[in-house]
């Protein structure tokens, strides 16, 4: 017969892990401590001690050393936003994002009830055209039905009489890909973060002039709070979705002037949209360009206390919470790690249209005039080097402050390093990140039971009177 350790050898690789980590004496703590993550599909792995002295005596009043868990190691979450890469983690900034969102629309979370009371509008911005692209079609219209069109100098024709739905893969392609302006899709990503700084200078100068007011003056008596995150369109060109709220000059405990309303602010967003023009780096290449937002602009108001117009304060927290945990292989538009050159590129499963648009990052990038913008860095996601969400400083909390919140409610008891005379010394030391085949298994289980206990507890609070559903 064979032996216990020649059975174990015969046994599929993913099943021998698991009988390995069963079989540590340590199993349970570290079960607690994947438990803990939530279980994380990729969590970093430390190892250190924390010490807590009270600063006069000396005496310690906490100590906690990796020595004694399993592997001399801690679990900590890997924290990564995309639900492609780690869905537990992006579940839970889903829902640090709508409370984000949230707290600046409706208070909460150390802002005042009243700033829902504030003029606020939800705003959609989008890029130009750099050519035209098969688009959507609802009710039987067809994408681009011209008669008699011309094809276009590459010998294409500029017209589709199709009828394309959402998950055409043609849609979002270019009609004409020698026609479709790559350079200037690309510098636009790069520039997005300055065109949306420009956006809100224009605002408070239209607003200014609306009011009669000097920018000076006009800062002294209102401030522009707001939260924007970032989408990519069929055509992988990214468009922004902000809040936009007016406080006092001092912020969300201030309220704006008695002139300062929602139906004053939305068409000054429009022409301060309108009027954002600049200029992209002289290049012996392509010369200089001009970079502006595209006419397609939305702007809707935000429903405020027994008001029935516009949209709801919870509907566009959760919609915001949603797209952040969107990786890139949801939207089609480039991948969720950096490339290393052109054949990296061409082996990416990726449109056509998207690797052209990565090429032309890693081509434009070796230009000396546009080094600054690091296009090579970031043309995994097509130039664009903002982050997802963004905000004013002070519309709303941070995610520190909401995960310090988080980590008080599930400690349970004061932190000791809070308290005045306490002096914590730490020393951490990264030691490696992931899991095996058979830990893996095991994190997927942990995190599809809490999904099934967070659904049951939303769905209990939404039948309970006047409850409510936001993300997990």
């Amino acid at each position: 017969m064979l032996d216990r350790s020649a059975r174990l050898r015969q046994l599929p690789e993913v099943d021998q892990d698991l009988i390995r980590l069963v079989q540590d004496p340590r199993f349970s703590r570290w079960l607690e401590q994947l438990t803990a993550t939530g279980g994380c599909a990729h969590p970093v792995h430390l190892t250190g001690s924390t010490t807590t002295r009270d600063g006069e005596t000396g005496e310690i009043l906490h100590h906690y050393d990796t020595a004694e868990e399993p592997g001399e190691r801690l679990l900590v979450r890997c924290r990564n936003r995309r639900a492609t890469v780690c869905a537990p983690c992006s579940r839970l900034h889903a829902g640090d994002t709508f409370h984000l969102v949230r707290a600046g629309l409706i208070g909460g979370k150390s802002l005042p009830a009243e700033v829902r009371e504030r003029p606020r509008l939800f705003v959609t911005l989008t890029a130009p055209s750099f050519g035209p692209v098969h688009r959507v079609t609802a009710n039987g219209e067809r994408c681009r039905p011209r008669r008699n069109a011309d094809p276009c100098e590459h010998g294409r024709s500029l017209s589709c009489p199709a009828v394309h739905d959402g998950p055409d893969t043609l849609v979002g392609q270019p009609l004409c890909p020698s026609c479709y302006d790559y350079p200037t899709h690309v510098l636009w990503h790069a520039y997005a973060g300055r065109l949306w700084k420009a956006f809100t200078d224009n605002l408070y100068n239209h607003l200014a002039a609306r009011t009669g007011r000097t920018r000076s003056g006009l800062r002294r008596t209102v401030r522009i709070s707001y939260a924007k995150v970032a989408e990519y369109q069929k055509r992988a060109a990214v468009h922004v979705h902000a809040v936009i709220r007016l406080d006092g000059a001092a912020g969300p405990d201030d309220p704006p002037p008695s002139w300062a309303t929602a139906e004053v602010l939305a068409p000054l967003v429009r022409t301060a949209a309108a009027t954002v023009r600049l200029r992209s780096p002289y290049s012996r290449a392509m010369g200089e360009l001009e970079l502006r937002w595209g006419t397609q602009l939305d702007v809707r108001p935000l429903r405020a206390f027994g008001d029935h117009e516009g949209l709801a304060d919870d509907a566009v927290a959760a919609y915001v919470a949603k797209y952040v945990t969107k990786g890139a292989a949801d939207t089609s538009a480039g991948l969720d790690h950096p490339v290393t050159g052109p054949d990296n590129i061409n082996a990416a499963p990726l449109t056509t249209h998207v690797q052209t648009l990565m090429h032309t990052c890693w081509r434009l990038g070796g230009l000396p005039e546009l080094e600054p913008l690091r296009l090579r860095a970031w043309a995994h996601t097509l130039g664009y080097r903002g982050h997802i969400l963004t905000k004013s400083r002070v519309y709303s909390t941070t995610y520190a402050a909401l995960r310090a919140e988080r980590a008080d409610h599930e400690r349970g008891a004061p932190d000791l390093a809070e308290e005045p005379d306490a002096v914590t010394e730490a020393h951490w030391r990264y030691v490696g990140s992931g899991h095996s085949l058979g830990a893996a298994l095991i994190a997927a289980g942990i995190a599809e039971d809490q999904v099934k206990n967070r659904e049951i507890a939303r769905m209990e609070l939404a039948a309970a009177p006047g409850g409510a559903i936001g993300p997990g």
